[in-house]
């Protein structure tokens, strides 16, 4: 890491194994992506869930949500996705610098993380972002879709519900005012066949079309913490807390725009990891 701008510049933890490490070839494959999209939701978008696998695998599904968003104006892009690699208590911020990536860095909107470290749950904790991949999958999207964005950075530690709930009130008071973008990034479930996971996955979708944060934390929590990720959402804490500010921010609905799963790519159903692309927001019909 450099320091840049009075902030750390965080390099790119997977780019040549989760996505292209060139500008050209990875302008290339978002391109293919969001071109594939023919239909997107009218209306006022708050927030969309979004999966962060390997962009060859999730990507498709991505590419509808960030369709969705492409080219509007946004203050601030508010990245939300669990810990894969550290465990901690909380949420970790990356409070100012940018986020490197082969299309050109993305800064972080300093101002407003200042103010999300105000609310208790929410505090620096580098180590959780140096190796993370939920966040980081997003920015090739991101940087095409809305390339004068700026982000602000949170990776869930232990998504318990105490966490979740703050982060949820943190997100709503502290966002008042402007006119954010938040991104709740989790894949489904994990490693199951292919109809197994669908009638997993029909739970999230189930909740998420219903627009349920509710049911959808309690889904989550049916579950041994060790199992959630498994069974329901590795980043189901992220989505709930996405939900619930949104709804404070004005989104009255939920759209589904797209579910898959690994298989669809690799060919192999056998053992498939479930993708969902939706948009939160008021919609014109």
């Amino acid at each position: 890491m450099t320091l840049e701008s009075g902030g750390l510049v965080r390099p790119p933890a997977v780019a040549g194994s989760w996505y292209p490490d060139t500008a050209v070839k990875l302008r290339a494959a978002v391109t293919a992506h969001l071109e594939t999209v023919d239909v997107t939701p009218t209306g006022d978008i708050v927030a969309i869930v979004v999966p962060h696998a390997g962009l060859v695998y999730s990507g498709p599904v991505a590419a509808h949500a960030y369709q969705a968003v492409a080219g509007r104006a946004y203050d601030v892009a508010v990245l939300v996705g669990p810990s894969h690699h550290v465990g901690f208590d909380g949420v970790a911020i990356y409070p100012r610098g940018a986020f490197d990536t082969p299309l050109g860095p993305v800064p972080v909107a300093s101002e407003v993380a200042e103010q999300l470290m105000t609310a208790s749950c929410i505090r620096t904790h580098p180590t959780a972002h140096v190796r993370e991949h939920s966040l980081e999958m997003q920015l090739p999207f991101l940087r095409h879709v809305l390339p004068e964005t700026p982000i602000v950075p949170l990776v869930i530690g232990y998504q318990e519900r105490d966490t979740v709930l703050a982060l949820a009130e943190a997100l709503a008071g502290k966002l008042a005012g402007l006119n954010p973008l938040i991104v709740a990034s989790t894949d489904l479930s994990h490693y199951f066949d292919a109809d197994r996971a669908a009638r997993l996955d029909g739970a999230v979708i189930e909740s998420v079309t219903g627009f349920d944060a509710d049911r959808l934390l309690a889904e989550f929590e049916r579950y041994p913490v060790h199992e959630r990720g498994r069974c329901v959402a590795c980043g189901g804490g992220a989505a709930v807390a996405v939900m619930k500010a949104a709804a404070a921010l004005g989104a009255a609905e939920a759209r589904v725009l797209c579910y898959a799963d690994s298989g669809d790519v690799s060919g192999d159903k056998t053992s498939v990891v479930g993708y969902l692309a939706a948009a939160l927001g008021t919609f014109a019909s």
